[in-house]
């Protein structure tokens, strides 16, 4: 109870002490009372304050909704009385990194029944991840400024920080091969656009798409079913090995390669791919089956982390998985081991692409003794497997990089740039 107390509130406490023990000293029995009185106000102010406004609802919103690292966002604060009467003298302040920028603090003043309040404030998150914003720090004080309190309201509310998706020139990566990855996707060629089969009905299905010739003939009800036509598969893959990469928060290589790989997805989506997503989490959970769309690649990548090495194995087996007809492969790697890499180059199939971007892991600031395969001799191991691959360096742009190997200039099966 006494750290609540303001400076009038000690010296309240102070005054009713001396009071009653003057009185009791003296004989003064009224100058008791006042002391007494005196602490009493004390206590009852000091039991009111422990009391926590639990109607007070706390919702925020930012602006814009996605927002990627190091740019700014707006989030408004919305604190709504529910209760059925009014609230104490309030002052608020809004917990937050420091990282984030400075707390806001604001008078909020008494909230009336069903009265609301707006605290609006900016942000700038330096890095991807998962930022907690909140919770709300009220500020209570009773009526005769004897004592304060700092309570926290409401919860606090998960902001996640996107990667940087940098724009990539240049135009859509070419195969040479007959599968997923050749230039014209067969289906399509044979079977047109509308692709469409007859297939038995199931509990749920559209009324409107029974197909009544097929169910006169088979005798039971048939429906139609559109196929997809045939789309180029893409697979982009990063190389999670918290051993293989170097430096520390954004300007590490690892931040780099996912903002690599989230631009990469991006851009090769909008080419018209279908885009498989390997990364740790995507792999463990089953999702790197299926084609993932750009916008859910860059969420999954805001909160991919750095694993052991025997991952990378997972990755890239389920690669092989995925290759095994062809198809276009993007890999964003740090120079490390050699054995690793050579399984790496392994993945791209004959007559398909595959572009490498090979961090060096010494220009973060990593000791070359400390790692077993240069960045150029990296490199080198993957053109000799008909990579289309280039090295990357400390502070080198995503688009730069890319620039040097994924366009449409670059002939797939050669072993050297042009």
């Amino acid at each position: 109870m006494l750290e609540a107390l303001t400076t009038r509130g000690r010296a309240f406490v102070s005054a009713g002490l001396t009071l009653v023990l003057s009185g009791y000293l003296l004989g003064f029995r009224d100058l008791s009372r006042i002391g007494v009185l005196l602490l009493a106000l004390v206590l009852l102010t000091s039991l009111l304050a422990r009391q926590r406004p639990r109607d007070l609802v706390v919702t925020r919103e930012s602006d814009p909704r996605r927002v990627s690292a190091d740019d700014t966002a707006v989030v408004s604060v919305t604190v709504t009385n529910e209760g059925g009467r009014g609230t104490p003298l309030m002052v608020a302040e809004e917990r937050l990194d420091y990282q984030l920028g400075e707390r806001p603090r604001v008078l909020l003043g008494s909230l009336g029944r069903g009265e609301t309040r707006r605290l609006r404030y900016a942000v700038r998150p330096p890095a991807r991840g998962r930022w907690l914003l909140g919770p709300l720090t009220v500020q209570l004080r009773d009526p005769f400024g004897l004592t304060t309190r700092f309570v926290d309201v409401g919860d606090p509310t998960e902001l996640v920080v996107l990667p940087r998706v940098w724009p990539l020139g240049g135009a859509r990566p070419r195969g040479t091969g007959v599968g997923a990855e050749g230039e014209i996707p067969f289906m399509v060629a044979l079977h047109g656009e509308d692709d469409q089969s007859i297939r038995e009905y199931r509990d749920g299905d559209d009324l409107r798409r029974i197909h009544w010739p097929a169910t006169a003939r088979v005798g039971e009800l048939m429906v139609r079913q559109e196929d997809r036509p045939a789309r180029r598969r893409a697979v982009v893959l990063l190389d999670p090995r918290v051993e293989a990469h170097a430096g520390s928060g954004p300007a590490s290589s690892f931040e780099w390669a996912v903002s690599a790989v989230a631009s990469v997805v991006v851009h090769v989506a909008s080419q018209g791919y279908a885009v498989h997503l390997l990364t740790p989490e995507t792999v463990q959970d089953g999702h790197a089956d299926l084609p993932v769309e750009p916008d859910r690649a860059v969420e999954g990548l805001a909160l991919t982390e750095t694993a052991p090495a025997l991952v990378l194995r997972d990755l890239i087996r389920a690669g092989q998985g995925l290759l095994a007809g062809g198809g276009l492969l993007v890999a964003v790697v740090a120079a490390q081991d050699e054995a690793t890499l050579r399984a790496m180059g392994a993945l791209r199939q004959p007559g398909s692409a595959a572009i490498g971007l090979v961090l060096d892991p010494v220009s973060f600031g990593r000791q070359r003794e400390e790692i077993g395969v240069g960045a150029r001799a990296a490199v080198d191991l993957l053109r000799g497997a008909g990579w289309r691959a280039t090295t990357v360096g400390f502070g080198e742009q995503v688009g730069d990089a890319w620039a040097r190997v994924g366009g449409a200039t670059a002939r797939v099966g050669e072993g050297v740039l042009r």
